[in-house]
């Protein structure tokens, strides 16, 4: 090896070693976020298509205050963005990292 990707290696060790606590929050709301069945169920729903609070209500067969609050929790974190309509709110993934990161979640569990 190099030293230059010695150096990079290095480099690569101290930004995982050295996590800031703003970083370490946000990674640890992320878990939380995946950690519950309703918003999997959503985030699933969202890679597929942008949808609204009652299309996700109907298809997920959950109340429209359930998703709503759900939803506020996924935006808070900048996991779903929305769209207005008129009136109406359509809700989809906003950050690509988080639904591979589900994704590949969801493949191990079906391998198992």
């Amino acid at each position: 090896m190099d030293n230059e990707q010695k150096k990079k290696d290095q480099k690569d060790n101290q930004e995982v070693e050295g996590l800031d606590e703003e970083t370490l929050f946000v990674v640890s709301q992320t878990f939380k976020a995946l950690s519950d069945p309703t918003r999997i169920r959503i985030l699933h729903l969202l890679c597929e298509q942008e949808m609204s609070v009652n299309q996700i209500a109907d298809t997920l067969e959950l109340r429209q205050s359930t998703v709503s609050h759900q939803l506020r929790f996924l935006k808070n974190l900048r996991l779903v963005k929305y769209r207005r309509a008129g009136t109406t709110l359509f809700y989809s993934h906003d950050d690509e990292h988080v639904i591979n990161v589900l994704q590949q979640t969801i493949n191990h569990a079906l391998h198992h």
